[in-house]
C-alpha cells in the first residue's frame, strides 16, 4: 500500500522559508513520479513542482523561481524548498505520487502553511 506523509507546514512571516517534506512509503521514487501541490480556500489544486523517477524537473507557474524540489533516495522522501514566502501562498499543501505501473494517484493528508504579514 502506497501511502505518503507530508510535514513541515506551519505559519511564516511574508519573505520566509519553509522547507516540506513527503515521505514516501510502500513504493520507491524511481518507480514513478511525485509532485507537490497547493489548494487555497475557494481555489482549485494547482501543482506547484516534479520530480520523475530519473530525478527530472518540472515546476509549474505559481511558484517558479521561488520554489526547489528535490529527493532523498536513502529516506524515500521528496521536498520541497520554499523562499520569499508570499500572503497568497496560504493554502494547504500536498503530495501526490503516481507509480509508472499503475494509472492510480496517491495523495497525502495535506499539510497547512500560513504566511502572515
Amino acid at each position: 500500500q502506497v501511502q505518503l506523509v507530508e510535514s513541515g507546514g506551519g505559519m511564516v512571516q511574508t519573505g520566509g522559508s519553509l522547507n516540506l517534506s513527503c515521505a514516501v512509503s510502500g513504493m520507491s521514487l524511481e518507480s514513478g513520479a511525485t509532485s507537490w501541490h497547493r489548494q487555497a480556500p475557494g481555489k482549485s489544486r494547482d501543482i506547484i513542482a516534479r520530480i520523475d523517477g530519473r530525478g527530472f524537473r518540472l515546476y509549474g507557474d505559481s511558484m517558479k523561481g521561488r520554489v526547489i524540489i528535490t529527493r532523498d533516495t536513502s529516506k524515500n522522501t521528496v521536498h520541497l524548498q520554499m523562499n520569499d514566502l508570499k500572503s497568497e501562498d496560504t493554502a494547504v499543501y500536498y503530495c501526490k505520487t503516481v507509480p509508472y505501473d499503475s494509472a492510480r494517484e496517491y495523495w497525502g493528508q495535506g499539510t497547512r502553511v500560513t504566511v502572515s504579514s
